[in-house]
């Protein structure tokens, strides 16, 4: 009975040191549900907070996409007709500038001669052809330099500051070309009459009696059969090798022992010692006028 007593008593007297609580205190319940993820930081979404901004809420719309409208219309008059023409024509000539590059230039010498080169030395791999490549392209840059140079002050320029109609730089540009395929023909212009008599033309005094079409696959054959010549007297040596190797295999036993095997480092010595490189992109310069 006495401990009853004393259990009451202590519980009246912690109930009275608690604070009361009223209804203004209590926090009211939510009516409707409320996104507890809205404060919770994005990683990477920045240090200062905005609305809306750097939480996981939705983000804000993207901008709107630019509208690109292309318009055809009819030509107003025969100038539009001209330059859309024009306009045609440059876009033709552009797509086959590559074509142009190989076959109007020094680039099918070079990249021939390189070829020749790699297969007498019985290399497969070494050097890779985008590597031969990218040599004959800058050997080009640097042979046809003048050439270039002069087609951008004569012709590009011009253009570019409005002095030149496009007709008008084509024809400026074309001259120093005509002239640089010209003098690779000079000492031998027999390709140049082969066309000529193909085409059933007369016989050209000058070099502005040729025409372009003529001019270009003559230039093609000549530079095949030089890049031939060149690459016949490259091999001769090498050839040579290979026979004194063969023969020497054979007299010794050795029939089942490829030769190209054992030639290929005394290939690449002779090579080195007589600097063949340097010879070889001498003597390619050389050959062009």
């Amino acid at each position: 009975m006495q401990s009853r007593l004393i259990l009451v008593l202590a519980a009246v007297v912690f109930a009275g040191s608690l604070p009361a609580v009223t209804a203004q205190d209590a926090a009211p319940f939510p009516t409707a549900p409320r996104d507890s993820a809205v404060s919770v930081p994005v990683p990477g979404a920045g240090t200062t907070p905005r609305a809306g901004a750097g939480t996981t809420g939705f983000p804000a719309p993207p901008p709107a996409v630019p509208f690109v409208d292309l318009t055809i219309r009819n030509p107003r008059n025969n100038r539009e007709v001209a330059f859309s023409v024009q306009l045609l024509l440059l876009l033709t000539v552009l797509s086959l500038a590559p074509s142009i590059l190989i076959l109007m230039t020094s680039f099918l010498r070079i990249s021939i001669v390189l070829d020749f080169i790699k297969r007498a030395l019985s290399l497969q791999q070494v050097p890779p052809n985008q590597v031969l490549l990218g040599i004959s392209f800058f050997m080009t840059i640097f042979i046809m330099w003048p050439t270039l140079d002069q087609i951008n002050r004569d012709a590009l320029t011009p253009m570019a500051e409005g002095r030149m109609t496009v007709s008008e730089a084509y024809l400026a540009g074309e001259a120093p070309l005509r002239l640089f395929m010209y003098r690779q023909m000079e000492s031998n212009p027999e390709n140049i009459r082969l066309f000529m008599a193909l085409r059933g033309l007369e016989k050209p005094t000058t070099l502005a009696d040729v025409p372009t079409y003529v001019l270009i696959p003559a230039f093609i054959l000549n530079e095949l059969t030089v890049a031939f010549k060149i690459g016949i007297y490259l091999y001769i040596p090498f050839i040579i090798i290979d026979m004194v190797v063969a023969s020497t295999l054979m007299s010794m036993g050795m029939i089942m022992l490829p030769p190209v095997m054992i030639s290929m480092p005394f290939k690449l010595i002779l090579f080195i010692l007589v600097d063949g490189w340097n010879l070889m992109t001498r003597q390619l310069v050389a050959s062009f006028r």
